[in-house]
C-alpha cells in the first residue's frame, strides 16, 4: 500500500491511513476538477455551455470551436493581449501550438482528449515529482530546473494555451535571465490570478509532512503557518505578486487544517468573513451557483473574484466532492483553475475515499498520476519514520 503518515492524535494504522486519505483527496482534486473542466474552461455564457455540452457530469472532449474565446487576441511573445508576431509560444514553449493562436474562436485547448489535464495542472505533477525525487522536500530551485526544462521540451505536454505568467516567464528566459528572476517584475501583468494556485496542493503537503515527521510538534497553527511560507515561496518563481501571495497564505492555512482533520465550514466561514460575505446568507438566498458565481462574485480569473468563489463552493458543498467540482464546471467562468484549487481544498477535506472512482480512473494520465502521487507521499513521509499530531492552539 502507498504510504504517507498521518499527523493525528496517535500514530495507529487507522490515523496514518486517514491523512494518507486526505493528503492523497488533495492531490487527485487538481487533476480531477481540472479535467472536468477543460472542455469548458472560460466558457463566460452558461447557455453556450448547456449548447454545446448540457450538463456536466463526467469527462468530455472539447468543441474545437469555442464561442467565447479571446485566446486570438492574446499576445504570443509575452503577457497579456496583442498580436501573433512573437514566437515565444511555439518556438520556446508549447511547440507546434503558435498557429492555432491567431484563430478566431479557436479552444484554448484544442485537440486534448476527455480527461486531459491542462498546463497548469500538468506542471502540479512536476512539483510532485521534484519532491518526490528530492525526498520528500520542496526545493525552489530543483523546481526551476524542472520546469524550465519541461516547457522548453518539445512534446513534453499537449495544451495550445498558456497563461501569461508562463509568457513572461519564458520571453525572460529567452532573453539570458536567469530563472531565479524570470518572474521579477511582473505585478500588474494579469499575475494576481487564481492559476498561481494550482501548483501551491503539493508543496503545501510536503510541509505538512515535514511537521508531522518532525521529532517534536509545534502545534497545528506553527504547521499551518510552515505551510504557507513554503507555498509564498514556491508562488513566487512564477508569480510575482504581493496581491496573489496575500490570499495564497490564506489557501495553504486552510488547506492545512483542513488535511490534519479541521471541520472544513468554520475554516471556510473565517475566511468569508475577512472578505466580508456569508457563505450560509448566500446559500439561504435560494439563488443558484450560476447566479452567485457570475453575479455576486465574478467569473473571471482574478483572485478577488475567483477566491471567494472557491469559499462558496466549497462552503455549499462540504460534504461532496462530486457536487462541489462539478458545480464548479457547470457554471463556467475560469473554472479550471479555480477548480484545481476548489478540488484540492474538497480533496483534503474529504479524502480519496470519498472521491467517485470514475474521476479518478476516467483521467487520461490516471495511472501516470497515481505512480507519481505512490512516489509522492511514500517520499514524503516513509513509512518507517515516526510521526506526531501537531497539537491544537489552547
Amino acid at each position: 500500500m502507498q504510504q504517507c503518515a498521518a499527523a493525528a492524535e496517535a500514530p495507529a494504522a487507522t490515523d496514518r491511513a486517514a491523512l494518507l486519505d486526505r493528503m492523497r483527496g488533495a492531490l487527485w482534486g487538481i487533476f480531477i476538477a481540472d479535467a472536468l473542466s477543460m472542455p469548458v474552461h472560460w466558457y463566460y455564457s452558461v447557455t453556450d455551455l448547456k449548447r454545446d455540452f448540457g450538463e456536466i457530469t463526467d469527462y468530455q472532449a472539447p468543441k474545437k470551436r469555442h464561442p467565447s474565446s479571446i485566446m486570438s487576441l492574446s499576445n504570443t511573445g509575452g503577457h497579456g493581449r496583442g498580436g501573433q508576431s512573437g514566437k515565444i509560444i511555439g518556438d520556446v514553449i508549447n511547440h507546434g501550438k503558435h498557429e492555432f493562436w491567431g484563430v478566431p474562436n479557436m479552444h484554448y485547448h484544442q485537440g486534448m482528449v476527455a480527461g486531459e489535464n491542462t498546463l497548469n495542472a500538468v506542471c502540479a505533477r512536476i512539483v510532485m515529482r521534484g519532491i518526490a525525487a528530492n525526498g520528500g522536500k520542496y526545493d525552489p530551485t530543483l523546481f526551476l530546473n524542472d520546469y524550465v526544462s519541461f516547457m522548453t521540451t518539445p512534446g513534453s505536454h499537449n495544451d495550445t494555451y498558456a497563461e501569461s505568467f508562463h509568457r513572461d516567464f519564458f520571453k525572460n528566459w529567452a532573453a539570458g535571465v536567469p530563472p531565479e528572476r524570470c518572474a521579477l517584475g511582473t505585478e500588474g501583468h494579469n499575475t494576481a490570478q487564481i492559476g498561481g494556485f494550482v501548483m501551491l496542493p503539493p508543496v503545501i503537503m510536503a510541509a505538512v509532512a515535514a511537521a508531522a515527521r518532525a521529532s517534536s510538534s509545534n502545534g497545528i497553527d506553527s504547521t499551518a503557518a510552515a505551510a504557507a511560507a513554503q507555498a509564498v515561496t514556491h508562488l513566487r518563481t512564477t508569480h510575482d505578486s504581493n496581491k496573489l501571495v496575500a490570499v495564497a497564505e490564506r489557501y495553504a492555512q486552510v488547506m492545512t487544517r483542513a488535511v490534519l482533520g479541521e471541520p472544513l465550514r468554520p475554516l471556510l466561514e473565517a475566511e468569508a468573513k475577512r472578505l466580508r460575505f456569508s457563505p450560509a446568507e448566500l446559500a439561504g438566498k435560494l439563488w443558484d451557483d450560476t447566479n452567485i458565481v457570475h453575479s455576486v462574485f465574478g467569473s473571471a480569473c482574478y483572485i478577488e473574484s475567483s477566491w471567494p468563489a472557491v469559499l462558496y463552493l466549497a462552503w455549499k458543498y462540504s460534504d461532496s466532492f462530486e457536487k462541489a467540482v462539478l458545480s464548479n464546471t457547470n457554471v463556467g467562468g475560469e473554472n479550471c483553475h479555480r477548480g484545481a484549487a476548489l478540488g484540492a481544498l474538497m480533496g483534503a477535506a474529504v479524502g480519496e475515499s470519498a472521491i467517485p472512482p470514475r474521476f479518478i480512473s476516467g483521467l487520461a494520465a490516471s495511472e501516470d498520476i497515481r505512480k507519481e502521487i505512490d512516489a509522492f507521499c511514500a517520499a514524503v513521509l516513509p513509512a518507517e519514520v515516526p510521526v506526531e499530531q501537531p497539537a491544537a492552539a489552547v
